[in-house]
């Protein structure tokens, strides 16, 4: 380990400058996934009461990856049973646990930011430093990431999934 990586004469280590434009292009894009009432479409994003949907559990803010929330994510044939698919755009990963079960959650690494990238053999990876999420609950199951995806909610209805606004 080397302890070169602060140089008073040149500012802080490359790891600092790389850390605080991290946090702060995450912080610009979750300011623009906020709501707004630009919204041409004039969806609001929610199913109608009593309509049949799924939440993903826990739901909140933290979770991430609300863009485009309304817009048709998948058909439900598109989500394998007992696996999932990530949705790199709107940094989604949906699951199906068992059968009819859907689940979303962040497709951002709780380690390091790093976009998931598979669902197999009952869990959601992320290639970066091999962390793994339960595809149940997005709980850590393996690697460095100190805590689960966060749950973002969908809606179920027929046979469309839809991010919940």
């Amino acid at each position: 380990m080397t302890s070169a990586s602060f140089h008073p004469a040149t500012g802080p280590a490359r790891r600092t400058v790389v850390a605080a434009a991290g946090a702060a292009s995450l912080g610009a894009v979750l300011a623009a996934c906020g709501g707004s009432d630009d919204d041409a479409s004039g969806d609001t994003g929610t199913a109608p009461s009593g309509s049949p949907s799924q939440e993903a559990g826990g739901g909140g803010s933290g979770g991430g990856g609300n863009a485009g929330a309304g817009a048709a994510l998948a058909a439900t044939a598109d989500i394998p049973e007992g696996g999932g698919k990530v949705f790199p755009d709107q940094k989604v990963v949906v699951t199906q646990p068992a059968a009819g079960e859907f689940k979303a959650f962040s497709a951002t690494c709780t380690h390091q930011g790093c976009a998931v990238k598979s669902v197999a053999d009952g869990l959601i990876n992320c290639p970066c430093h091999n962390s793994s999420f339960s595809i149940t609950d997005g709980s850590v199951q393996g690697g460095p990431a100190p805590k689960p995806l966060p749950a973002v909610q969908i809606t179920v209805s027929g046979d469309s999934i839809r991010l919940a606004g």
